[in-house]
């Protein structure tokens, strides 16, 4: 049995998810805007562990989504995530959060899934997945127009999911174009990805690994 610990904090959503085998047993989150995901991250991983009756000493692993993101919410999420994998010497997952953020969509065969997080102005941060999850192509930062997606438009049924979704609804007029709306990366999608990646040892090296933020950081 493999008990991971997921954390979630690419964007506003801190979320925290305990799993077993790959099965979401637990969830905690809140997307409420008046707090930093410094006060409620250990708060949460503290209540999810006693509620269900488990202790840090359970853990075989802690699974953290890597990015990209809010660079101040992943690096709590990852400090958080390599502080407890160093404590009790168990290993660090990364997930990609654009990949968890995909699996909220139930597509039909032959659909595809972009995933598409708020980069700020037009810009997002997006990747495209085929209907059995494969990514089939690169995670990037781009510059929204009436023109993005025509190729994945042009083949078929496309789910926009993220929180950039709302800027591409507004230029968007495919008929092809599905807008799923008011979702956020949750960890209750990384259970499964984590186990995966448990099984084979697809681990982290915990002293060096560090956030895929994709572009760097500019003070605001």
């Amino acid at each position: 049995m493999a008990v991971i610990l997921c954390l979630e904090t690419a964007t506003t959503n801190c979320s925290v998810a305990l799993s077993k085998d790959g099965d979401v047993i637990a969830l905690k989150e809140d997307n409420s805007k008046g707090y930093s995901h410094a006060e409620k991250l250990h708060v949460f991983i503290d209540e999810i562990l006693k509620e269900n009756n488990f202790k840090i000493d359970d853990l075989d692993a802690v699974a953290i989504s890597k990015g990209p993101g809010s660079y101040t919410g992943l690096r709590i999420g990852v400090s958080a995530a390599k502080g407890l994998c160093f404590a009790k010497d168990i290993p660090l997952i990364s997930v990609p959060t654009l990949t968890a953020l995909a699996k909220q969509v139930t597509p039909n065969k032959g659909d595809q899934i972009i995933p598409m997080l708020d980069a700020r102005r037009m810009e997002v941060y997006s990747a495209v997945f085929d209907s059995a999850f494969n990514q089939i192509r690169e995670t990037k930062a781009q510059v929204l127009s009436e023109d993005s997606f025509q190729e994945e438009l042009a083949k078929g049924k496309v789910y926009f999911i993220g929180n950039g979704v709302e800027k591409f609804r507004e230029i968007c007029s495919q008929q092809n174009a599905e807008f799923i709306e008011g979702r956020l990366p949750s960890a209750k999608e990384m259970g499964q990805i984590a186990y995966d990646k448990y099984k084979i040892s697809d681990i982290e090296d915990v002293a060096y690994f560090e956030p895929y933020y994709l572009k760097d950081f500019v003070a605001g």
